[in-house]
């Protein structure tokens, strides 16, 4: 494998890290904290790029939250705008192509290009151009997966790929930087990139060595295809035995493994049979219970908000991918005049968003 070195200075260079600022702040322009950096843009910037070169940067304080995520919920981590959002857009600006070019093709989640779309359609793909070899499932997910990356292998694992040592110095900081060394937070720029990174040489396991056909993981959630249940089963064990020795990760409980076109398979959002998909049972509980909620605050000649008109169409770019004709018809046509007069005369007119807020 190729290491990378000579990095660090690239990191914080003044052009990185004006870029950095600027995909940052996207979206967030009406904050305090970016409206702050942007009043003397210049100032603060020259103040982190003395930080990284004197190598003086600490990550700060996380703000932590929960937050619920269908039936589960998460402990979110926060970090200031300034210095380390700005920081870790710096980094990433710089290693993620090295880090994208480590991942097999079929990883998804936080990838540009390689979204939940991406992984629907391949897995599409898949199912309908050999269906005997992909008649069972193998449906698994890793159990509390960011709590649990161990810091010492994932810092090994950038070991294997970059050389630069200040880089090193860098990555480890902010690694390290959770309470009491526990796993990496969720929240992270850098976060979602490591939690890929981390079962990157999984992968190219299950790829490169036992010859896996039909396998597409979006970040933790796995689904594997294959021709009988027998040799699902086994690989299941195989993984079971890799996770632990290589990774220090168990499987979550949950694990299935089940005959592909009569259940279908429930990943990204969706459930995949032979001709046809399903939005998820969950999502599209969510999905009638928003649309019934704005229906009836209009028809009671409530003005909807920004985020309900969002939420409308985000719905609608869903159901593009899926057999929705009926719940088209039944939740999102009533709906769908009240989000036009919306945005001719609340978005149209005043020329789009401002800052992000309207």
């Amino acid at each position: 494998m190729k290491r990378y070195g000579d990095l660090y200075k690239k990191i914080y260079d003044i052009n990185n890290l004006r870029l950095a600022h600027h995909n940052a702040r996207k979206g967030k322009g009406w904050y305090k904290e970016v409206k702050i950096v942007d009043a003397d843009e210049e100032y603060y910037l020259k103040m982190l790029q003395n930080m990284l070169i004197n190598k003086t940067y600490k990550t700060s304080e996380y703000e932590t939250f929960l937050k619920r995520d269908g039936t589960k919920e998460r402990e979110i981590y926060k970090l200031p705008y300034f210095p380390d959002r700005i920081c870790q857009w710096a980094i990433m600006q710089v290693i993620e192509p090295i880090l994208i070019n480590n991942f097999t093709k079929d990883t998804y989640s936080a990838i540009p290009g390689r979204g939940i779309h991406l992984a629907k359609k391949r897995l599409d793909a898949a199912i309908q151009n050999d269906v005997p070899g992909t008649q069972y499932t193998l449906k698994l997910d890793v159990k509390k997966y960011y709590p649990n990356i161990n810091h010492d292998i994932l810092k090994a694992k950038y070991r294997r790929v970059f050389k630069d040592d200040d880089l090193l110095w860098l990555l480890d900081e902010i690694i390290d930087s959770t309470p009491d060394n526990a796993g990496i937070p969720i929240g992270n720029y850098l976060s979602q990139y490591s939690g890929n990174f981390y079962l990157s040489s999984f992968d190219h396991w299950l790829k490169e060595v036992k010859k896996v056909k039909y396998y597409f993981r979006y970040m933790d959630d796995i689904v594997i295809l294959g021709s009988t249940k027998e040799k699902l089963h086994q690989l299941k064990h195989d993984i079971e035995e890799y996770f632990i020795s290589e990774l220090k990760l168990t499987i979550k409980d949950n694990w299935q493994i089940f005959p592909t076109f009569i259940r279908g398979i429930d990943f990204v959002g969706y459930r995949t049979f032979l001709n046809y998909s399903l939005l998820r049972k969950s999502t599209c509980k969510s999905f009638k219970r928003k649309m019934l909620d704005i229906k009836k605050k209009c028809l009671n000649g409530k003005e909807m908000t920004y985020s309900e008109w969002c939420s409308i169409n985000s719905y609608k770019g869903w159901l593009l991918w899926c057999d929705s004709y009926r719940l088209h018809q039944k939740y999102i046509s009533p709906v769908q005049p009240f989000a036009e007069d919306y945005y001719e005369n609340k978005i149209k007119k005043k020329g789009g968003m401002n800052n992000g807020q309207l």
